[in-house]
């Protein structure tokens, strides 16, 4: 089909030749559709330019915090799992249940060959996830809340995904909190949806390519729809 062999070269020659200029290439995606492609295209490159050129530290500092307050008999949703960062860091502790889904078919093909996940599937943060009410013991996400990536809003599917009692981790990118997810964590709390358990102190999670951008760590327990 020769309309994709345009599609794929048109993608290959807009895709950074550098490692250190690919992060900022996905934060300049303009949608959803776009963002998807270029993880698809930076899948086969993703870990090694993540882990060697930028000293990715996301994942272990999610799983620190995940740690402490979730059991590995738990059922998990990696959301945003990307290539398995995080998926690996559970099962290597025991985790056994721990299902993932992530806007990019690329990535997950490589999460898939890792074989420490139950179930993955695509979906799309911000929008409706194909879960029942209450589905998941546990959520935890690592690097999906940052610049031009999963919206604040996001977080009331992956609240009614989440059983009362349960636990959301994830990292947040401090420059973003006031672009909609103070708002979104403060109407949450008024609304009975979830409370905090514990925030980390600021770290740095890119130190080689990215010293200035600075996360932290956060830990919600959900509570009992007013509904229920």
């Amino acid at each position: 089909m020769p309309y994709l062999n345009d599609y794929f070269e048109s993608l290959m020659a807009r895709f950074p030749r550098q490692p250190e200029d690919r992060v900022q290439w996905a934060y300049a995606a303009k949608d959803n559709s776009e963002l998807a492609q270029r993880y698809d295209r930076w899948a086969g490159e993703y870990d090694s330019d993540l882990l060697d050129h930028f000293d990715w530290s996301g994942p272990q500092a999610a799983t620190a915090l995940f740690l402490k307050h979730v059991l590995a008999v738990s059922k998990v949703l990696d959301a945003g799992a990307g290539t398995g960062l995080v998926g690996e860091r559970l099962a290597a502790r025991g985790y056994k249940d721990v299902h993932a889904i992530d806007l990019s078919r690329g990535m997950l093909a490589v999460a898939r060959k890792k074989g420490v996940y139950k179930e993955l599937r695509r979906m799309t943060l911000g929008e409706p996830l194909a879960f029942p009410d209450g589905a998941f013991d546990a959520v935890i996400s690592a690097g999906v809340f940052t610049t031009g990536h999963a919206p604040p809003h996001a977080f009331d599917e992956l609240v009614r995904i989440t059983r009362a009692g349960g636990m959301l981790v994830f990292t947040l990118r401090e420059d973003v909190y006031d672009q909609g997810f103070q708002d979104t964590f403060e109407r949450l709390t008024t609304d009975g949806r979830w409370r905090l358990v514990e925030r980390s102190d600021p770290y740095r999670p890119l130190p080689k390519g990215e010293p200035d951008v600075v996360h932290r760590v956060w830990a919600y327990r959900a509570i009992l729809p007013r509904h229920a």
